[in-house]
Parts: C-alpha cells; sequence; structure tokens
C-alpha cells in the first residue's frame, strides 16, 4: 500500500517555528519530486515548495513567494521522509498542510500544480495564534 502520513503540525504562536514531517510507506521518496502544499479555509490549494528527486542532475528546490525565505524543504532519504521546517510563521500561514509525492525527476515552474503529483498525504493542521 502506498502512503504518504505528515506529521508535526500544531498551535504555534506567531514569529514560531514549526516542523513538518511526511514519511512514505510502500515507494521510495528519493525516487520522486515531493512538494508541499497547503489550504486555508475558503481558499484554494496553494503550492509552497518543492523538492527534485535525488535521481536529480539538479537537485533544485522551488518556493512560493509568501514562504520563500521563511520555509525550508529538505529529505532524509535514510528515512525516507520530507521535512518542511516554517520559521517566523504567520497567522496567514494557518491552514491543512499536504506532502505530495509526484512521479517525475525535476521541479519545474509548474510545481504548484497538484495534478502534477500522484499520492497525497492526508494533512496536517497548523495554527498561528497568540
Amino acid at each position: 500500500q502506498l502512503q504518504l502520513v505528515e506529521s508535526g503540525g500544531g498551535l504555534v504562536q506567531p514569529g514560531g517555528s514549526l516542523r513538518l514531517s511526511c514519511t512514505a510507506s510502500g515507494f521510495t521518496l528519493n525516487y520522486y519530486a515531493i512538494g508541499w502544499f497547503r489550504q486555508a479555509p475558503g481558499k484554494e490549494r496553494e503550492g509552497l515548495s518543492c523538492m527534485s528527486s535525488t535521481m536529480s542532475s539538479s537537485g533544485n528546490t522551488n518556493y512560493a513567494d509568501s514562504v520563500k525565505g521563511r520555509f525550508t524543504i529538505s529529505r532524509d532519504n535514510a528515512k525516507n521522509t520530507v521535512y518542511l521546517q516554517m520559521n517566523s510563521l504567520k497567522p496567514e500561514d494557518a491552514a491543512i498542510y499536504y506532502c505530495a509525492a509526484g512521479s517525475y525527476l525535476f521541479c519545474a515552474s509548474d510545481y504548484d500544480r497538484a495534478v502534477r503529483y500522484d499520492y497525497w498525504g492526508q494533512g496536517t493542521q497548523v495554527t498561528v495564534s497568540s
């Protein structure tokens, strides 16, 4: 069974940090491009970041302008896990966060399109409030 499971969400004060994890079972993440998305109530799903497959020659990462400089995507192949480190959190960052795996190597400019991904996690809630 192919599955992605996110964890690490919770309640944090503005300016605080959280690290989200996305662990795969049934397949090996390093063969896939990994994306992070979020969706707040009443809003469309927003693509935040993408990390190219470790099989890609570029190994590039992409970030949405809304999170650039504050969020960092990384992966630990030994743990079959991808992370999203979120710093300087703002109330507008509150949402359900999803990871997704795409069966392609390189994160291009369309990394934020949900249709580019084949597998999705169930989401983890992030609340930013004082």
